[in-house]
């Protein structure tokens, strides 16, 4: 049977009393591993069958395993990140406002994903994660593709002698990717991975592992507030892809360096990404440490200052009796 350390028994921190520092470095490291994944797919082939394209859109375990072990919105905010700032913005391919659209998609669908996963021990709650938030972010995209051919923003890509295909190739662009990102390289890497490193690799980052008996604090409740903040999110990543159709996007990069220079230039990315990581790494480790060393001289100052009234006290009840 498995066991793992509770935040009462190890002393550091769980996941919903992190310090601003702890926050940050899980923000980091979901940006960065989540950016060195996407830096894997760019690599990657893809298969055209006519008008359906068959690709790994991004390897989805990756973040699912990093909203399941820690806090999900700080690694919800950081993963869709990665992809913008290690492949679109170094890559030359950065299309400013347009990027909100997969930003708020990903980390919405990400977010309610980790909020379901209660102990990330149980490997169906995993699996679930992964497919909630890629459904999500498949589904709020595939909807948001179809309404800008119905307003007329895009043109749509027809099959001949079928004016109905929009639908049908949505469905099909929403079942593939669902399968391929969903479910190969989703829900079944991380349904394996998460069970293996919850408790290994929080302590080493001076935070508790997540246990079922303490819920995280900030996590998505289905609640009208939560709903109706899902969807206005929805309606501004819709807002953002309307305007990338528009060539609306304000500060935009298209070097396409990868096409340029080859995909050599990818390992400029890998090296960010990885300095990026180490430091994370190095500076939450010595905040943690010192956090905790903190609290433990605190304790001890406590202790100290409690033991002179107990020897008083003691010292006091025998002077009684021997004037008895």
């Amino acid at each position: 049977m498995t066991s793992t350390a509770t935040p009462a028994r190890t002393g550091l921190p769980h996941p919903g009393e992190l310090s601003s520092s702890q926050k940050l470095m899980v923000f980091v490291l979901s940006m960065t591993t989540f950016g060195l994944a996407n830096i894997i797919t760019e690599v990657l082939p893809s298969i055209q069958l006519g008008p359906v394209e068959l690709s790994i859109s991004y390897l989805a375990f990756v973040p699912v395993v990093m909203v399941s072990l820690f806090h999900p919105l700080y690694a919800a905010l950081g993963a869709p990140l990665g992809e913008i700032i290690f492949v679109d913005l170094l890559m030359g391919n950065f299309s400013g406002v347009g990027e909100l659209e997969g930003y708020i998609q990903l980390a919405l669908g990400l977010y309610i994903a980790g909020s379901l996963v209660r102990d990330p021990l149980r490997k169906w709650q995993v699996f679930m994660a992964a497919v909630v938030a890629v459904g999500l972010d498949t589904g709020i995209g595939g909807i948001v593709d179809i309404a800008k051919v119905l307003v007329g923003v895009e043109d749509a890509e027809f099959v001949e002698g079928l004016p109905e295909s929009i639908l049908l190739l949505e469905g099909i662009a929403f079942g593939t990717d669902f399968i391929i990102s969903g479910i190969i390289f989703g829900a079944i890497p991380a349904m394996l991975l998460a069970p293996r490193l919850h408790g290994k690799i929080e302590p080493l980052l001076g935070m508790a592992p997540r246990t079922p008996d303490v819920p995280v604090a900030k996590r998505a409740r289905w609640s009208a507030p939560f709903v109706i903040l899902a969807v206005v999110l929805s309606l501004v990543a819709a807002v953002a892809a309307f305007m990338d159709e528009l060539d609306l996007n304000g500060i935009v990069l298209e070097g396409e360096f990868i096409e340029v220079y080859g995909p050599q230039v990818l390992w400029i990315s890998v090296g960010v990404a990885v300095t990026v990581l180490v430091i994370a790494i190095v500076v939450g480790r010595n905040r943690a440490r010192k956090a905790l060393e903190e609290k433990g001289a605190a304790a001890d100052a406590r202790a100290a200052a409690s033991t002179p009234t107990k020897v008083d006290a003691t010292t006091t009840a025998t002077d009684d009796s021997t004037s008895a």
